[in-house]
């Protein structure tokens, strides 16, 4: 039992000295852990900050919209975020909707209205990973629920494009990011440039800016619900916290003879 001993600690060093030089310079293809920013809508008392989700949504209109549906958004839905009915009808209108069948039972297209849903870039899966060399871009209504900590992912993939390390072995076609699984992603990187949108509100579109702005936009997508939730957890915690007040006092009296 001694000399088994004695062979097990004399290997276990040489064996984790192996595998330790044996993986040196290999480059890992796990992903990193997303950057962690202070969102506005972080916490129980989080709001969203709609001037930065409208910008948001003209992000995702002039870039990200060209690849990426939003199947579970209705245009109406844009009132919540403060665009006026009047706009809600201009931006649907933007698009042309396949309806039908009329009284000759033949389809037809009509401009958008409020009621549809946002109008996605491709008409099928198929043709969407053709256009995309057999990728297919995922819907992004939910996708900040989707992904663990997801504001703080698609904040860290849309930002961390780079080149990839020397010796990494890059597919065809492929973008290095080291946020994403694998390290290697069919998109490149959708926001590049300082001013690849010009907002309609002023603000200087950096790339950190239209980042920000599109994580917002999305996060309410994701959960229009979030504010009306959080306030009504908040209200569920002030009624109890009375409510176990009041059972208190109404125990001290009911007791307050019995020694």
């Amino acid at each position: 039992m001694k000399k088994f001993l004695i062979i097990i600690a004399i290997l276990f060093p040489i064996t984790s000295f192996a595998n330790e030089h044996g993986n040196e310079g290999a480059l890992s293809t796990a992903a990193l852990h997303p950057k962690q920013i202070k969102w506005n809508f972080d916490g129980i008392f989080g709001s969203l900050d709609r001037a930065s989700a409208q910008r948001g949504f003209q992000v995702y209109k002039e870039i990200c919209s060209s690849c990426h549906s939003l199947k579970l958004v209705a245009y109406r839905n844009l009132q919540e975020i403060g665009f006026s009915e009047a706009e809600v009808k201009q931006i649907a209108a933007e698009y042309s909707i396949s309806d039908g069948p009329n009284d000759d039972g033949d389809m037809f297209d009509r401009p958008g209205l409020p009621s549809d849903r946002f109008v996605g870039p491709y008409a099928n899966d198929n043709a969407a990973r053709a256009s995309n060399g057999g990728a297919l871009p995922p819907d992004l209504s939910l996708i900040i629920k989707a992904r663990h900590d997801g504001a703080n992912y698609v904040y860290s993939l849309i930002t961390g494009f780079a080149n990839a390390p020397e010796g990494f072995a890059m597919a065809e076609g492929k973008s290095y990011n080291p946020y994403f699984e694998g390290r290697q992603i069919s998109m490149p990187a959708p926001i590049s440039d300082d001013g690849q949108v010009d907002y309609k509100d002023g603000t200087y579109a950096t790339k950190e800016q239209m980042t920000i702005d599109v994580v917002n936009f999305l996060q309410w997508a994701a959960e229009p619900e979030m504010e009306n939730r959080n306030k009504m957890g908040i209200r569920t915690m002030i009624f109890l916290g009375a409510l176990l007040i009041i059972l208190l006092v109404a125990k001290k009296l009911v007791w307050r003879n019995v020694k």
